[in-house]
């Protein structure tokens, strides 16, 4: 499996912006796909998670109410719509995909259980 993100950017605090991450070459449809994140210095981190088949989804306390993860099904898509942005939130993020990572609540969160990764893109929000 191939994951693909869109292209991240510079958005001023306060901003929006929406990634997304296309499967090609197999489907998210067995387990779970995420979203992480990398600052520059700090240790990946998990941001937002949604169950393929059910839609149940997971995020950190830290981006809860403000990012939404979403999944087009049709499309193979999973969706990071990103609104009040602040510059905590710039980083490299990640999407991914593993048949495992969707069993609990625990290995949704866990980066170990993923495994096929997006090549990152940027997100960087300025103050």
């Amino acid at each position: 499996v191939q994951l693909q993100a869109s292209r991240g950017g510079l958005v001023q605090a306060g901003g929006s912006l929406r990634l997304s991450c296309a499967a090609s070459g197999g489907t998210f449809g067995s387990g779970a796909a995420g979203w992480f994140r990398q600052a520059p210095g700090k240790e990946r981190e998990f941001v937002a998670g949604i169950r393929w088949s059910s839609g149940f989804t997971l995020y950190a306390d830290s981006v809860k109410g403000r990012f939404t993860i979403a999944r087009d099904k049709a499309k193979n898509t999973v969706y990071l719509q990103m609104n009040s942005l602040g510059p905590e939130d710039t980083a490299v993020y990640y999407c991914a995909t593993g048949g495992r990572a969707g069993a609990t609540m625990a290995t949704m969160a866990d980066s170990a259980k993923y495994d096929y990764w997006g090549q990152g893109t940027q997100v960087t929000v300025s103050s």
